[in-house]
């Protein structure tokens, strides 16, 4: 069958149909090609190998460091009365203590006097957890105190503790061997300041009375001024010079003599 056209030719209308035909594949065409190459381009993307990231780097912890401690006691054994030196040091700690004490600071010296045996613990914390330290002290009791039976009557001790002194003849030196005396009478009365003394001066036979009365005054003198110089007080001293009027000893003899030549102590009432 033949078709004529607008501008006057025939064109078979088998040609008609192909021209359709082809007019409906180009337009399926430009819809398939889009979505073919677009299936590609998303098949080949899907192939390729998928890229790693790096992990994320966090900053590590901060841990604080563990408090430390020290602790001593100067001495370790004392009587009871005496004193002991406590001595600490710490570190990385916020507070301190100790027990029996209270808050101390991080470092220092404390002194204390523990009536009986003690153990003194320190704790010390900080943020990186405590620490503590420890130190002992023995405390000896005192002794027992031991109060004697004294039965002499205050005469009779006084007799006991201040003894005589000696002097050679015709003089009124304090003989060498009679310092230790001395340092013996006074202690006594040192001690006893309640404790009045007479000391009586006294003579052997030979000379006169007159001569006798001057040396045993001497002898009397001679005695008080050891003791003041040994921390007597003078005011507590009273002398007097018996001469040879008091003697000891009778019998007429250098070893009665030497009994009779004295500084006498007793007591003053």
């Amino acid at each position: 069958m033949m078709r004529e056209d607008k501008i006057g030719l025939v064109i078979p209308e088998a040609t008609f149909f192909n021209l359709g035909r082809s007019n409906k594949l180009n337009r399926l065409n430009s819809i398939l090609v889009p979505v073919c190459l677009l299936a590609a381009l998303v098949s080949v993307s899907g192939c390729k190998k998928h890229k790693t990231l790096p992990p994320v780097q966090t900053a590590p912890a901060v841990v604080a460091p563990a408090p430390t401690a020290q602790l001593t006691a100067t001495p370790t054994v004392i009587s009871a009365g005496d004193q002991v030196q406590l001595t600490w040091r710490t570190s990385n700690a916020t507070s301190v203590s100790i027990e029996g004490i209270g808050d101390v600071p991080t470092s220092g010296v404390k002194t204390v006097t523990p009536g009986v045996s003690t153990t003194y613990r320190l704790v010390a914390r900080g943020e990186g957890g405590s620490a503590d330290a420890s130190a002992s002290v023995t405390v000896n009791a005192p002794p027992a105190v031991v109060v004697p039976t004294n039965t002499l009557s205050a005469e009779e001790e006084f007799k006991a503790h201040v003894q005589d002194l000696f002097y050679d003849y015709d003089t009124y030196d304090i003989r060498g061997d009679a310092q230790a005396t001395v340092a013996q009478d006074a202690s006594y009365l040192v001690s006893h300041p309640d404790v009045k003394v007479v000391i009586g001066g006294y003579c052997d036979e030979r000379g006169s009375n007159e001569y006798n009365l001057a040396l045993g005054q001497n002898r009397a003198d001679a005695a008080k001024n050891a003791l003041v110089a040994a921390g007597v007080a003078a005011s507590r001293i009273r002398v007097v010079s018996y001469g040879k009027e008091k003697p000891f000893c009778s019998e007429s003899s250098e070893e009665c003599w030497q009994q009779n030549r004295r500084a006498g102590f007793t007591m003053d009432h």
